[in-house]
């Protein structure tokens, strides 16, 4: 990892799982996945872009994908996730005509896109889902363009401080996810080659009527644990009942507040044009399928 950064490993079976399970009630839930990406998408505005090729990393059901191929009627939108049961939600929110997205399923250190055929690498909340932002910049990187744009947002370490709090009071188990440090991010953008980087960190503060309703809003959004060295079985209801009263005593006249730190970032890719770019992909729609799925409908 990065230097300074936690070392978490991540579970990606269960990570998989967790989001495949919230394909259908994800879009119900996610008010602020939704505010955040419409921060993220409102500074395109500060870039001039005309771009050709778009990579949407983490898309879920496809809302900012679908956003972006409005604003940039002409460009291929590739629609890219970890999860394809969020993929096929995705197909089921788009319109007849706009169904030539192309919806591959694939790890963000790992795309089946031509190095240098991608304008603007895309992402809302979803890299603090990886266990290491440098192998993912690196890819990012690869697939760029020079001069192309990498924007995204990703939850800061801040996130989720209570949760975490009360649960400290109650066992030393890890109940809530380790995050990347905006210093963190901004190293490995460098060491990544990704240069004229730009952060800021705003922290979004949300109110819940109890401990379970929150809990139950980030098992909807597929937001679990999944370090990991997570406990696997069931939490005892003592302990359960401790970080309730731990909370509890949080409360404020909205109700339990919930942090949620998100860190914004832009950069570019700069160096010589590979001799692959132009290509769409590196591989064939059939390789596709095996090395991240294209989904059924996706464009050819």
């Amino acid at each position: 990892m990065s230097s300074g950064a936690v070392a978490v490993r991540i579970d990606g079976r269960a990570l998989r799982r967790a989001f495949d399970r919230a394909s259908d009630s994800y879009d119900r839930v996610a008010s602020l996945q939704r505010q955040v990406r419409t921060e993220l998408l409102s500074r395109l505005q500060y870039f001039t872009l005309q771009p050709q090729r778009i990579v949407d990393l983490g898309c879920g059901t496809a809302e900012g994908a679908r956003w972006l191929q409005r604003r940039f009627p002409v460009a291929q939108v590739v629609a890219a996730d970890l999860s394809t049961s969020m993929l096929r939600a995705a197909r089921r929110h788009l319109p007849l005509w706009r169904r030539r997205f192309v919806r591959i399923g694939a790890r963000a250190e790992q795309l089946p896109l031509a190095s240098g055929s991608v304008d603007l690498w895309f992402s809302s909340l979803m890299l603090q889902w990886c266990e290491d932002p440098l192998p993912v910049f690196a890819e990012a990187r690869r697939v760029l363009r020079p001069g192309g744009l990498l924007l995204l947002s990703s939850l800061g370490p801040e996130t989720l401080r209570e949760l975490r709090a009360a649960w400290g009071k109650a066992d030393d188990g890890p109940h809530v996810s380790e995050f990347a440090h905006p210093a963190q991010v901004t190293e490995a953008l460098g060491v990544a080659g990704l240069h004229e980087a730009v952060l800021d960190v705003d922290l979004y503060t949300r109110h819940y009527d109890d401990a379970h309703a929150l809990m139950r809003e980030l098992q909807l959004l597929g937001a679990r644990n999944a370090a990991a060295t997570r406990a696997r079985g069931l939490t005892g209801k003592g302990r359960l009942r401790t970080m309730i009263a731990t909370y509890e005593s949080m409360r404020e006249s909205a109700g339990l507040p919930a942090s949620f730190e998100v860190i914004f970032a832009s950069a570019f890719a700069a160096g010589a044009r590979s001799s692959a770019a132009g290509a769409e992909f590196t591989v064939t729609p059939g390789e596709i399928r095996r090395a991240g799925p294209r989904l059924p409908g996706a464009s050819k």
